[in-house]
């Protein structure tokens, strides 16, 4: 399908979505998984295109991995820290945590590696993660000199012990990430002091999963102490919803009025994007938590924020797409990193913004976004799942909007068209 239009809606929501596993969480449980002693089973299970390119990168690197579709669980069958295969060519497609991971993670094994992905992960930063590794000693490099994707990792000459590093956490938090999980299993474990701002939600998440499988951590100021020669245990673990997907039916009920529950989705969930739901609050939204889930209702009116994203950078693009209707203008402050992300976000969305009519100013790090009377248009999606879900609710209010590419979303929702259609159906 080249292009959907979105049906607005008339009438108030009342609701109850189900959304998918997380993405982030997903793919953090199939790699732990790997690294444990024995069989662990991972539920509830987002089965997208990222997803999917870390299961089969972990078949190709030997892993015995038992996947369900239809009970949404996957059975991996871990090496204690090992990895089978000897070298291996892996694909990666767009997934940006596959190919962070997977790069300090094949330092565990032995051979030559080569991790390679689409033409925008080619062109997406890795040099401050492979700068990192190479002062612990590890031989892996940019296969073209450019800190970008193809990353060659060669592993098992028996040097590598890990260490003390530190690591430009600026443009991504996944480097840190990347770093940490195996971290626990190489010998002299990992003193790693993080430098510049990072989304560190996502970092305690890697942390709080580190230590369901039985890894230890510290936090000593901006360094994080990870100590050597420990074991991941196998587990049953389930995988909560994705706080991110949550986000376009919480926007849903905040610009168009009436309420939409969201199952499984609690305030202390390991996603730092459930803090877009008190953004929501702040907007005039009401939001309200229970141990079963979240509750978001609205009047169809909201105010304008101003609010630093860099907490939550997979939320900008949702914030921006409802902001026009607000009564006063948003500002979205530090976020100059996402013009790294699976487009250069902040250019795509100004441009998408303008192309429904928003008044925009550009920053650096962000943008302002005015209120403004908008006009339907046909979005380009830039091959972004983020752009083409946060404006498909911008065509909730604004009839006649059509979203270019909408099976984009497949990156990490390839659901979520029918489950916006259910909105029209509550």
């Amino acid at each position: 399908m080249d292009e959907i239009e979105i049906s607005a809606l008339r009438k108030r929501l009342h609701a109850t979505i189900e959304v998918p596993g997380s993405k982030s969480i997903t793919n953090r449980a199939l790699l732990l998984a790997a690294m444990a002693d024995g069989r662990s089973v991972i539920e509830n299970v987002l089965f997208s295109d990222d997803t999917r390119f870390m299961s089969e990168a972990l078949m190709r690197l030997g892993f015995s991995l038992d996947v369900d579709e239809a009970r949404s669980t996957i059975g991996v069958e871990g090496h204690g820290g090992k990895i089978p295969a000897r070298g291996a060519e892996l694909y990666i497609g767009g997934a940006g945590t596959a190919m962070r991971f997977l790069a300090a993670f094949l330092t565990l094994g032995e051979g030559r590696f080569r991790i390679d992905g689409n033409a925008r992960m080619r062109e997406r930063p890795i040099g401050p993660l492979l700068d990192a590794m190479k002062r612990l000693g590890a031989s892996v490099y940019s296969e073209r000199g450019n800190d970008r994707p193809p990353v060659i990792v060669e592993a098992g000459d028996g040097r590598f012990r890990g260490g003390a590093t530190s690591v430009d956490a600026s443009e991504s938090s996944q480097f840190v990430s990347a770093m940490l999980m195996p971290a626990a299993l190489w010998p002299d474990g990992l003193r790693l002091t993080v430098i510049g701002e990072a989304a560190r939600p996502y970092i305690d998440m890697t942390l709080r999963m580190m230590e369901a499988w039985g890894a230890k951590s510290s936090i000593e100021g901006d360094t994080i102490v990870i100590p050597g020669g420990q074991h991941y245990r196998a587990r049953r673990f389930r995988v909560e919803p994705d706080a991110s997907s949550a986000s376009y039916f919480a926007a849903a009920a905040a610009i168009i009025g009436g309420t939409v529950f969201l199952p499984g989705l609690t305030k202390d969930s390991l996603q730092g994007d459930v803090g877009f739901l008190d953004v929501l609050a702040r907007m005039g939204a009401r939001v309200e938590w229970t141990d079963r889930g979240a509750s978001v209702t609205g009047t169809g009116k909201l105010a304008g924020v101003d609010v630093a994203m860099n907490a939550m950078p997979d939320m900008v693009a949702t914030l921006a797409a409802i902001a026009p209707f607000a009564s006063s203008p948003t500002r979205i402050r530090k976020v100059a990193f996402i013009r790294h992300h699976e487009s250069d976000r902040l250019s795509a969305i100004a441009t998408e913004l303008r192309r429904l009519g928003a008044q925009v100013a550009d920053f650096d790090d962000g943008m302002e976004i005015r209120p403004s009377k908008l006009s339907p248009a046909a979005i380009e999606t830039y091959d972004d799942h983020r752009i083409a879900m946060a404006f498909a609710v911008s065509g909730l209010r604004l009839a006649g909007v059509r979203i270019k590419n909408p099976g984009c979303v497949a990156k990490t929702f390839p659901g979520f068209f029918e489950k916006l259609s259910a909105l029209s159906a509550s």
